[in-house]
Formats: structure tokens, C-alpha cells, sequence
């Protein structure tokens, strides 16, 4: 699966606010709705948060998409957070991820998305109900930014701006 370069997503990116703000392509958005220059819209995402539920380790295949998604919107500029709950925090448990591959083609294992997402700036939590039921003094990998619960999530996904997945 190929995905659009952060660069060109930047660079949509950059037009599709250009012409929302005027200073290009003005007259196709209705002066009812435009903004001051850099403010954003009142329903504009600023944010996502993707619950990863269901892409535990005994389906890597199902791994791929939370990542793909979390590295688009990082290309977006949009605040990215990953939770990892029930059997899928156990993919931020030393060792677990490594060998994981998301494809038949084995090109890329759940520890590259991992790798990949923290350098673009996607912040993981592990859900501390999960780690709870499903750690037994294993060691978290480096790349985990915190522990976080469902009130965490729940909040976040009440505020303004702010967009849930679950996967």
C-alpha cells in the first residue's frame, strides 16, 4: 500500500487553508464562512485520537491502518494520539512488535509503524486497564509517552476539535 508523501499532503494541506482563508481561490468559499488567516474553523478537527482495540498481536495484518492513518493526519498538522487498549497494548510491550509483520510481503513489521509514528510526533498511551489485565513485568518500549485511562479518551473526545477512531 502506497501512501501520499507527507510533503504533498503538506502541500494540499497548505492549499486547502490558502483558499479558506482568501488569499487564494476566495471567491469559491461563501465570505459567510471564511476565517481570519490562520484561525481555525469552529468545526475544523485539530485533533485526533485512535483507539486501537481490535489490531492486537494475534492479527498484525489489522496493525497498518491505525498507524497509516495517525502518520496522514501528522501530515495534516493535526495533534495525534494512539491509545492502546485490551490486547493491543500489548504491541508496546518489549519484543512483541518486532517480528510482526503487517503484510504478506513482510516489507514492514508493527515496530516500523511504531518507530515511524513517534518520529512524526503521534504520541502512544497504553490504556492502564489493560496493563493491568495483560502485563506481567514486562518492560514498555521506549517509544510508549505515557499511561492513560478511558476517561482520558472520553474526555478528549468531547472536546471541540478533536476526532475519534477506533480500530
Amino acid at each position: 500500500m502506497r501512501v501520499a508523501a507527507p510533503s504533498v499532503m503538506r502541500v494540499r494541506t497548505s492549499q486547502m487553508r490558502r483558499a479558506r482563508d482568501g488569499s487564494s481561490g476566495a471567491a469559491a468559499i461563501p465570505a459567510a464562512i471564511r476565517q481570519a488567516p490562520g484561525e481555525p474553523m469552529a468545526d475544523e478537527a485539530t485533533k485526533l485520537v485512535i483507539v486501537m482495540w481490535s489490531a492486537d498481536p494475534s492479527t498484525p495484518d489489522r496493525a497498518a491502518a491505525p498507524f497509516v492513518y495517525a502518520l496522514a493526519a501528522r501530515a495534516l498538522e493535526l495533534d495525534v494520539e494512539i491509545h492502546f487498549t485490551a490486547g493491543a497494548v500489548r504491541w508496546l510491550f518489549e519484543g512483541v512488535a518486532a517480528d510482526a509483520y503487517t503484510d504478506a510481503g513482510r516489507t514492514k513489521t508493527v515496530r516500523d509503524f511504531i518507530r515511524e509514528a513517534s518520529a512524526a510526533g503521534v504520541r502512544l498511551y497504553a490504556c492502564a486497564m489493560a496493563l493491568a489485565e495483560r502485563r506481567r513485568g514486562d518492560a514498555l518500549i521506549a517509544e510508549v509517552n505515557g499511561i492513560a485511562g478511558a476517561a482520558t479518551v472520553v474526555g478528549m473526545a468531547a472536546e471541540t476539535g478533536c476526532r475519534l477512531m477506533v480500530f
